[in-house]
C-alpha cells in the first residue's frame, strides 16, 4: 500500500508553525478509515515516510497521527493532551467514564493513588503462589494431547491471573469463561466503530450489532455479579476490590457506585486482553523459533534444576525475559492509541489545533528501521545490558509512559515470564490443521486464529 503526501512539504509562515501534511487515498465520506480497515498495520507503517506528524481523515474528522518515537513520547507527557479521540469513544459503552483507564485530571490521579498499592513492587510476591498455581494448572491441562485453541487457552490463564490476584474469591472460576467470550465480540466490534464511526447505523439489529450488544451487556453483568458477590459475602481481602469498596472520593465520602464498577472494568478486562494477546505471540513465537524454545528451557533447568519454576526464579530467568521483550516489540497487544489536544499546541514544530484528536502506533514505532537494526528480525539478544540503550528513547514503551504508564506493568512482566519459562520448559509445538497466524486487528493485536499441538519434552 502506498501513502502519498498531498503535500510534498509542511508549509510554514514566519512566526507561525507548520501545517502537518495530508496522507493521500482518502475517500468520500470514509477517508481513510477504510485503509485502516483493508490494512491497518501497514498504513501506520509507512506513515513516517511522510513526515513525523501528517494529517489523516477517519469520517469528518481529521486526526493528526504522531509517526517518530520523540513525538510519540512527547504526545503522552504533555499536559495538553488527554484521554479521548476515536480508541477512548469506542471503548465508552465498555470502559465508561469513571474508570482508571478513561478519567482524565483529579479523578485520575485520585483512582491511580487508589489502585497504585496493589501493584508496588513489593505487592507483587504475593501474587506470585497464584501464577505459579495456574501456569502448571495450564501445562497439565495441556497433557491430554488434543488440538489447542490459543485464543481460548491464552484468555482463559490471563483472566484467572488477573481476577485471582487482584479480586481473590471462588466466584471467578464458573465466570472466566464467559468473560473471555464477551472479550473476543467486544474489542473486534471496537475497532471497527473507531476507524468507521457511522454512530446511529451500529444500532441497526444486524447479527454483528446484536452479537456486540449481547456480549457489552453480559459483561457489564458479570462485574455487578462480582461486586455484589463480595459484598454478600462479608469478607474483605487484602485486594484491590477491598480497596476500591473502601475508597473514597475528595470529600471523603465512599466512591459511587458507577465508578466501582467502572474500575473493576477498567482493570479486569483490559489487562486481561492485553495480557493473553501478547501470550498468544508468545505461543507463536515458540512455534515458529523452536531454537528459542530450546534456549528458555535450557535457562530454567539451569536455573531450577528438576523442580518445578516458580515466582522467586522470574528475576533469574533473563533470556526468557529478553523473548518477552522482543515479542512485545514486534507484536505489541497495543497497536494504537488515541489523545485530544486542550489547546493549540506545538508538536515537534507541527501546529496543533485546540480539540484536535491525535494517534499513534506503537506497532509502526517499534517496527521503525530508524530505530531497530533489522528491525523486522526477531532478536531477543537486542536487548542484553547496554543494547538496550541503543534504542532511541520512548521507541519502546509497552507499557506507555508518563501517568498513563499501565500500572500493572511489573506485574504483567513477571506473570508473562512465569507462563513462557513453565510452558517452554514442558513442550515443543507444531501448528495444528486450520491454524492461522495472520494478525488478528481489533483494539488489540493478536494472532487471528493459533491452532497447536503441544509435544512434551
Amino acid at each position: 500500500m502506498s501513502v502519498e503526501s498531498v503535500n510534498s512539504r509542511p508549509t510554514t509562515v514566519a512566526g507561525t508553525l507548520r501545517e502537518p501534511p495530508v496522507a493521500g487515498g482518502g475517500l468520500p465520506l470514509l477517508g481513510h478509515g477504510l485503509k485502516l480497515v483493508r490494512d491497518p498495520l501497514g498504513f501506520m507503517a509507512q506513515l513516517r515516510d511522510h513526515g513525523d506528524v501528517v494529517r489523516i481523515r477517519l469520517g469528518p474528522k481529521t486526526v493528526y497521527a504522531v509517526t517518530a518515537p520523540h513525538l510519540t513520547g512527547a504526545l503522552a507527557l504533555s499536559p495538553d493532551y488527554i484521554i479521548a479521540g476515536p480508541l477512548w469513544e469506542s471503548l465508552e459503552s465498555l470502559l465508561g467514564k469513571e474508570g482508571v483507564a478513561t478519567a482524565n485530571g483529579p479523578m485520575h490521579r485520585r483512582q491511580r493513588r487508589t489502585i497504585q498499592p496493589a501493584f508496588r513492587l513489593d505487592a507483587i510476591p504475593d501474587y506470585g503462589p497464584v501464577m505459579a498455581e495456574e501456569a502448571y494448572a495450564l501445562v497439565e491441562r495441556w497433557r491430554s494431547g488434543r488440538v489447542l485453541d490459543i485464543t481460548a487457552e491464552s484468555f482463559r490463564v490471563a483472566v484467572r491471573i488477573s481476577a485471582r490476584c487482584l479480586m481473590r474469591g471462588s466466584y471467578m472460576d464458573d465466570r472466566a469463561d464467559r468473560i473471555c467470550a464477551d472479550l473476543a465480540a467486544l474489542f473486534s466490534g471496537m475497532y471497527q466503530r473507531m476507524v468507521v464511526p457511522l454512530g446511529p447505523l451500529y444500532r441497526i439489529p444486524v447479527p454483528s450489532n446484536r452479537e456486540f450488544n449481547r456480549a457489552l451487556a453480559d459483561l457489564h453483568l458479570l462485574v455487578d455479579e462480582i461486586v455484589a458477590d463480595r459484598r454478600a459475602s462479608g469478607q474483605k481481602p487484602d485486594d484491590l476490590l477491598t480497596a476500591l469498596l473502601d475508597a473514597t472520593d475528595e470529600n471523603g465520602e465512599p466512591i459511587g457506585e458507577q465508578e466501582i464498577h467502572d474500575q473493576v472494568i477498567a482493570i479486569l478486562t483490559p489487562g486481561s486482553e492485553t495480557v493473553g494477546s501478547v501470550l498468544m505471540s508468545l505461543l507463536l513465537v515458540l512455534t515458529e523459533h523452536p531454537e528459542l524454545a530450546d534456549k528458555i528451557s535450557d535457562e530454567v533447568k539451569g536455573v531450577v534444576g528438576d523442580r518445578p519454576v516458580a515466582f522467586e526464579d522470574v528475576r533469574e530467568l533473563t533470556y526468557t525475559a529478553n523473548v518477552v521483550v522482543e515479542t512485545m516489540r514486534l507484536y505489541p497487544a497495543v497497536w494504537i492509541l488515541t489523545r485530544r489536544s486542550v489547546a493549540e499546541t506545538d508538536l515537534g514544530g507541527y501546529r496543533i489545533p485546540a480539540g484536535a484528536d491525535v494517534i499513534y502506533s506503537p506497532y509502526a514505532v517499534q517496527r521503525d528501521r530508524r530505530s531497530f537494526d533489522r528491525h523486522e528480525e526477531f532478536d531477543p539478544d537486542r536487548w542484553l545490558p547496554g543494547r538496550g540503550a541503543q534504542v532511541p528513547k520512548h521507541a519502546m514503551a509497552p507499557f506507555g509512559v508518563g501517568n498513563r504508564k499501565c500500572p500493572s506493568d511489573h506485574l504483567s512482566m513477571a506473570e508473562l515470564t512465569l507462563l513462557t519459562a513453565a510452558i517452554a520448559a514442558a513442550y515443543r509445538f507444531e501448528h495444528a490443521p486450520g491454524s492461522d497466524t495472520r494478525p488478528r486487528i481489533g483494539i488489540t493485536l493478536r494472532p487471528r486464529g493459533l491452532k497447536l499441538r503441544a509435544l512434551p519434552r
